[in-house]
């Protein structure tokens, strides 16, 4: 019986990793956090990044967009880059729309410097730790765009 399950489960998991592979699996990830992170800016008091995104919008676009407004537009921003990585179509454009994207979330760092930093260059706050990890993001959206064209 054992001989058994360790063979379907040796044959299931083949027939998997040939459908999927390891850039899929990042994708799938990636769509993941984008969708959770957009749709929780669609239900204010739910995103930790609300009032962050918002005023950074808001100065990003001298005025022009509110924090409202920006929020809204940076919820579906995010959850159309997440249901995109999941559905795996359009694979170039959202990974230069993700891109866009994770350069503009630098911005609080010269915009807001106050909220980012304890002592400035290194001391971070809880607010500069949560955007200097999107450095990981960035290099893992260059991997995967350089990855487009090429066999798996």
């Amino acid at each position: 019986m054992r001989h058994r399950t360790a063979l379907l489960t040796t044959r299931l998991t083949t027939q998997l990793t040939a459908r999927i592979n390891r850039y899929t699996i990042i994708s799938m990830g990636l769509g993941l956090v984008y969708l959770w992170f957009g749709l929780l800016k669609f239900f204010s008091g739910l995103s930790p990044a609300e009032d962050l995104a918002g005023n950074t919008i808001e100065i990003l676009s001298f005025g022009l967009i509110g924090p409202r407004w920006g929020l809204l537009l940076l919820a579906a921003w995010e959850s159309a880059i997440g249901i995109l990585f999941f559905a795996g179509i359009c694979r170039k454009c959202v990974l230069r729309m993700a891109l866009v994207h994770i350069s503009c979330t630098f911005a609080p760092l010269f915009l807001l410097p106050g909220l980012c930093f304890t002592e400035f260059p290194f001391g971070l706050t809880l607010v500069g730790q949560y955007i200097i990890k999107n450095v990981v993001f960035v290099g893992v959206l260059l991997v995967l765009l350089r990855s487009e064209g090429t066999p798996g």
